[in-house]
């Protein structure tokens, strides 16, 4: 089945020569999802916990393992031209990959609308100067949430090519304006940025950090199909996903960390507050997380549109009115719980890897036998997200991720018998 004319987005279908983009496109838009405001808070634990040369061995060493997760993930999408839930269809079954779907669609969801919230409270704060706190949000903060979730939707419902043009314009953006006021606040402060990194109790360790590093974007991660898939070719689809991976997500934890240890707070925005750049912090702040969110509601759309079977578009659409009502709510309730989520999402990232590379042919040819329902899929990620979020050994993820294998394959083995 060809959607080529219809559908743009390829929702249900693989993308084929004309749907695939630049180079530079796919950069922009893979370096653009991974300027994730949240991962700023893992950079000012990282602060809090390493010193300096453990700081970098943290990033190092995360980034290693984030890069061969998505790096794979990003492969697999750009050379079978399919999305997440279409690669889930081939591994979990036709109503097996509704377990995945729900699970990325869940998940994006709740990051798009904890999103909103981190652009609007604080600039209701600053600018608005109004108190919000978890138990009061005047009306100025809702029609902030509003006006974000309007615009943010807007780029997720038309597609790969509006999330393409926001790319162009936030990624340089952010990182030129981001790192200018990394550097002033370096030179501002009263010490150098490795005598003020060894200052407080460092009682974190490079392997926990590493995992703070795997565990800020795994989750994100798993949905590179979705955008890999319009590469040129898999070789694209691999060094634009690795290379964007170590930049985007060093660049964030080295704004949170030094947001963290010359201004006391968690985000670039509160550096370029000091720095008097009020309107840049604004500015700054709003295209870092609208890369993000684009991202996450245009993931969701996919999935649900695989769960109900109606239009990418009309699922956006649905799933921005959620985030955008809930934003708040979810803000101060539900980020606890999205962290939990986050462990469930590696176990389906590693069968949609495993499926792929042991049935390859079938998948290049289209000839891959799609059943209902594989259970053995279906348990390896619910056993595999048990054991992540209640082993407290090595790195969560990656405890999630053997267990999902270890069912995956044994169910695999025993089919052919």
């Amino acid at each position: 089945m060809s959607n080529k004319r219809t559908d743009a987005d390829y929702a249900t279908s693989a993308v084929d020569r004309a749907g695939r983009k630049s180079n530079l496109s796919m950069f922009m838009v893979m370096l653009g999802f991974t300027f994730f405001s949240a991962s700023m808070w893992v950079g000012q634990q990282l602060a809090d916990g390493l010193n300096f040369t453990d700081f970098l061995w943290a990033l190092l060493l995360g980034g290693l393992i984030l890069a061969a997760y998505t790096g794979s993930l990003g492969y697999i999408g750009a050379e079978s031209g399919l999305s997440l839930d279409m690669l889930a269809r081939r591994s979990f079954g036709e109503k097996g990959s509704w377990l995945p779907s729900a699970m990325i669609s869940f998940t994006q969801i709740g990051w798009f609308g904890v999103g909103l919230a981190m652009f609007a409270i604080p600039v209701a704060k600053e600018f608005l100067h109004l108190e919000v706190t978890p138990e009061t949000m005047p009306w100025q903060g809702y029609l902030l949430v509003a006006i974000a979730g309007v615009l943010m939707t807007a780029s997720a419902y038309f597609g790969i090519k509006s999330l393409t043009i926001i790319s162009y314009i936030a990624v340089p953006a952010v990182a030129i304006l981001g790192t200018v006021a990394m550097i002033m606040a370096v030179r501002q402060g009263d010490a150098g940025l490795v005598e003020q990194f060894s200052k407080g109790t460092k009682g974190l360790g490079v392997i926990a950090g590493a995992g703070l590093v795997v565990g800020s974007f795994v989750s994100g991660g798993t949905a590179t199909p979705n955008f890999t898939r319009f590469a040129k070719n898999a070789k694209v689809g691999l060094w634009t996903t690795v290379v964007a991976f170590f930049i985007g997500n060093s660049l964030m934890f080295f704004f949170g960390a030094v947001s963290s240890i010359y201004a006391g707070g968690n985000d670039i925005f509160e550096v370029m507050l000091n720095l008097n750049l009020f309107y840049l912090a604004v500015f700054v702040l709003g295209l870092n997380i609208w890369t993000t969110n684009d991202n996450a509601l245009y993931s969701a759309g996919l999935g649900l549109s695989n769960i109900f079977g109606l239009s990418k578009k009309a699922m956006v659409l649905i799933a921005g009115v959620i985030g955008t009502v809930a934003a708040v709510w979810l803000y101060w309730n539900f980020v606890g719980w999205l962290n939990v989520l986050n462990c469930t999402l590696p176990p389906v990232g590693i069968i949609l890897i495993l499926s792929y590379f042991l049935n390859r042919k079938a998948y290049l040819e289209d000839k891959v036998v799609i059943r209902k329902v594989n259970w053995f899929a279906v348990a390896g990620v619910v056993l595999g997200a048990v054991v992540a979020n209640l082993v407290h050994w090595g790195f969560a993820s990656i405890n999630g991720m053997v267990v999902a294998a270890i069912c995956y394959l044994a169910g695999q083995h025993l089919c052919k018998k």
